[in-house]
């Protein structure tokens, strides 16, 4: 197996196609605590929302970041689950991947006096949730959307997975020289989707790059005139950034419609039940990774979540990061800012920097965009015999997203 390595944290400075944290409890620049802080021994509870897709189109990925959200809670509370006195209580709402539901169920939490949300699977339910926390003084902590358009949507919302953005930085690690390219994005018609295609524009149409896109339902079954509409283009690279169940659909009709033998395509590693979609095909695309068990080389936080997902009965997973994560957030919150003081919470988290699972990681004061490694790997045998083989290790310093000015 080859030995992986750390690449540079300088810019990078020719990006090609795109696809799609040292401290334990940190010692943050996080500010004072909040007025009431002294209420911390009063043993009220700190309630916390959880408006995640348990079931739809991306419920495998709400299991992976709930999963994930009570090993972190475990591990970040010491097994407690208390923090400066006061228990969690932790409310489950399922959204289905349906931002009216999800708005619904936030309008009903912060009736009830909650003060933190976290979840959002979904970036179109990310997108709704973010303005309802900010009219409401919630934390928000958003869970596996990677839409950019939620960096620096308000100062109320905070991110605990990857953007999109930073996709496409960990994609240019894989790939050669962007002038004169054509470069096709391949992926659904949704929030998601049109954030990839506008990070991908971002950074290569600069270089010289013509980037276009294939833009697909979600609701889409039959993906072959896609595919056919993606090998007419003649593109030199092919971005495919896709989510839920139609991948295997996907990635059948790309090879059986010779793009991938076309040219070179790039894609995410998604969790471990789609390795073996890609067949033999896997030899013939190149893989960024948000995460996969291991990827970060087994260090303290990374262990206790694999340990604590696998103890409960799960798999560990791609967003299992994203939920143990959220998890550290909330926990660092509440203890070095408020437990209930909604802007107390959000300075303490502001330039936060920490050792999260998938290594070091920091909250960027400026818009909250979270700073973290990113991962590229190739994909070894095929079917269930498939696993991950790190290539490289994208400090954080090398995949952080340009910087925004927080909305409100």
């Amino acid at each position: 197996m080859r030995t992986a390595h750390v690449v540079s944290s300088r810019p990078l400075q020719a990006l090609s196609l795109l696809t799609a944290g040292a401290l334990l409890t940190g010692c943050a620049a996080a500010g004072t605590a909040g007025s009431d802080k002294a209420a911390a021994g009063d043993g009220s509870p700190v309630k916390v929302g959880l408006v995640y897709s348990r079931s739809g189109p991306l419920a495998a990925y709400g299991k992976q970041y709930l999963d994930g959200f009570t090993a972190g809670l475990a591990y970040a509370t010491k097994g407690t689950n208390k923090v400066a006195g006061h228990p969690i209580e932790v409310t489950e709402q399922d959204d289905a991947g349906d931002p009216a539901k999800a708005v619904a169920a936030a309008k009903d939490l912060a009736g009830k006096g909650y003060k933190i949300l976290a979840g959002s699977t979904d970036s179109g339910v990310a997108l709704q949730v973010a303005p309802l926390a900010a009219q409401n003084h919630l934390l928000f902590i958003s869970g596996a959307a990677a839409t950019d358009a939620l960096t620096g949507i308000n100062k109320y919302t905070f991110r605990s997975g990857r953007q999109s953005y930073q996709d496409v930085l960990a994609a240019g690690t894989l790939l050669l020289g962007a002038k004169d390219k054509k470069v096709t994005v391949l992926s659904q018609n949704s929030a998601f989707g049109q954030a990839n295609v506008a990070a991908v524009k971002s950074a290569l149409e600069g270089q010289g790059a013509v980037v276009t896109s294939v833009l697909a339902p979600p609701s889409a079954t039959d993906l072959t005139p896609f595919a056919q509409q993606v090998k007419a283009g003649s593109p030199d690279l092919v971005y495919v950034a896709w989510a839920g169940a139609s991948a295997p659909a996907l990635w059948t009709a790309l090879d059986q419609q010779g793009v991938l033998d076309a040219g070179k395509v790039v894609t995410g590693l998604a969790g471990t039940a789609s390795y073996p979609i890609f067949g033999p095909a896997a030899a013939k695309i190149s893989f960024l990774a948000h995460y996969f068990p291991g990827a970060a080389g087994g260090n303290e936080a990374e262990k206790a979540m694999l340990d604590g997902v696998a103890k409960a009965g799960g798999t560990p997973d791609l967003f299992n990061p994203d939920g143990f994560t959220a998890a550290q957030m909330i926990v660092h919150a509440v203890e070095a800012g408020s437990p209930t003081d909604t802007a107390a919470m959000v300075k303490a988290l502001e330039d936060w920097r920490f050792a999260g699972p998938k290594g070091d990681e920091q909250v960027r004061a400026e818009d909250h965009a979270l700073l973290q490694p990113m991962f590229t790997a190739r994909l070894n045998g095929q079917g269930a015999d498939a696993k991950p083989e790190l290539l490289h290790v994208l400090p954080m310093s090398a995949a952080a997203p340009t910087v925004k000015t927080i909305a409100g």
